[in-house]
């Protein structure tokens, strides 16, 4: 891999998509769209060699599930490009100005940041997502996906190439995909000061934390989701089920998933008995000394007894990705909230209660870029969110937090006009 090569073709490509209108960006990726649809074959067959591997290799089906295209798949991610395309473009927006006592003018802009790297796992999806915001927001793009995905984000980089290169105002070399999988290569994008303007990583831990540690490009951190539910016992225990059921099992595999379930001491038999009944052995409960009793309780009486387990040490702040989740009794909203900012990897949180005052402390102490009143945590993202696509959910508390959308990929520089005028 020629790193300085490719980086010199996207610096090059990131130059003339700074200078593009915003119909002429809209027009390139339109043209995408198009490109998607027409290339949908050969996509989704990539697609299902990746799958049928990654299986035979002994993923677990909900990494699957992540992995995984399907035609209504594909119908979501040009969906979320045309939600790009009517989005306002953010390049060139004045936020600020001002006349100086010299009488310079002063204007405060919105700029592309240059070159991003992402390095992302699974999820193809992510391919067009990121690639998309950054095109919008005047960004070139190198994208290195995981082994688990490649011919997947090959079949997708080679069809969002053929319909940038089937526009007039289209930037084909403002994309590239790195199809090399040695870890020599992502070490190298960590080191490209000069090159690379910035870098993500989206993915699980392990990833996200080699790269914090390792980059010597400027990284915007996203998380892996360690996220939690607190239920209160002013809470709807009913409406407290629901979400337990849809943040816990709709989609265990991604990073807005629930990993533990907080339950106030005062409703503890009441409502686990409810929740053991409610999963009905899909989910192992991962439960603390307080917890375990009237779970197991309930789940003989079931034969589920099996998906009841003595919760250990390593369970707690532990991301499962897969059908398990801890249950912990807390004291009150005060021990919920000290027990999450001391697991939680600040990504998305949530309380159910019917206390104003509760909430609000909730959702005002808890360290997370997403903290949610009595809806479920599966909302943090960028679709929901009316972003259309995301580059992932930033975890970290300079320059962008939570979803990111186009504005994430941009920053400012300040445009000074004057005649003549020299400091004295």
């Amino acid at each position: 891999m020629d790193l300085k090569q490719i980086c010199g073709g996207l610096k090059k490509a990131s130059a003339l998509l700074a200078l593009q209108t915003a119909a002429q960006k809209n027009a390139a990726l339109k043209s995408v769209i198009d490109s998607l649809n027409k290339n949908r074959a050969s996509i989704l067959a990539a697609n299902k060699n990746d799958v049928d591997r990654s299986r035979a290799n002994g993923m677990s089906e909900p990494l699957i599930d992540r992995l995984s295209l399907d035609d209504k798949r594909l119908d979501a991610i040009c969906q979320a490009v045309q939600i790009v395309i009517d989005h306002t473009d953010p390049i060139g927006t004045v936020e600020g100005g001002w006349d100086t006592p010299k009488g310079l003018q002063i204007k405060r802009v919105r700029v592309p940041l240059g070159v991003v790297a992402i390095i992302y796992e699974s999820r193809p999806n992510v391919t067009v997502d990121a690639f998309c915001l950054a095109y919008k927001s005047g960004n070139a793009i190198l994208l290195r996906g995981s082994s688990s995905a490649l011919e997947s984000n090959k079949a997708i980089c080679k069809a969002i190439k053929e319909g940038l290169a089937a526009c007039d105002c289209g930037v084909a070399d403002a994309v590239e995909l790195l199809e090399s999988q040695s870890h020599d290569d992502v070490d190298a994008i960590l080191n490209a000061r000069g090159l690379i303007d910035v870098v993500l990583p989206r993915g699980g831990n392990k990833l996200i934390q080699s790269v914090v540690q390792n980059a010597r490009v400027p990284v915007i951190e996203t998380g892996s989701g360690v996220c939690h539910l607190y239920v209160d016992d002013q809470g709807d225990l009913d409406m407290a089920l629901n979400i337990a059921e849809n943040a816990k099992i709709q989609r265990p595999g991604v990073c807005n998933a629930i990993e533990a379930i907080l339950v106030n001491k005062n409703i503890l038999d009441k409502f686990l008995a409810r929740l053991e009944e409610r999963f009905k052995g899909r989910v192992v409960l991962h439960a603390d000394e307080s917890c375990y009793k009237p779970l197991m309780e309930s789940a003989q009486k079931s034969g589920r007894a099996s998906c009841v387990v003595a919760a250990t040490a390593d369970n707690y702040g532990y991301e499962f990705l897969d059908y398990e989740c801890v249950v912990k009794c807390v004291d009150d909203v005060d021990d919920a909230i000290e027990y999450i900012n001391s697991h939680n990897t600040k990504h998305s949180e949530c309380i159910v209660t019917n206390n104003r005052e509760r909430a609000r402390a909730f959702q005002n102490k808890v360290d997370a870029a997403c903290v949610y009143v009595n809806a479920s945590t599966r909302f943090t993202d960028g679709s929901e969110f009316g972003f259309g696509a995301e580059l992932g959910i930033s975890t970290q508390k300079l320059h962008i937090r939570g979803p990111m959308g186009l504005e994430a990929l941009t920053t400012t520089k300040y445009l000074i006009d004057g005649d003549g005028q020299i400091r004295g």
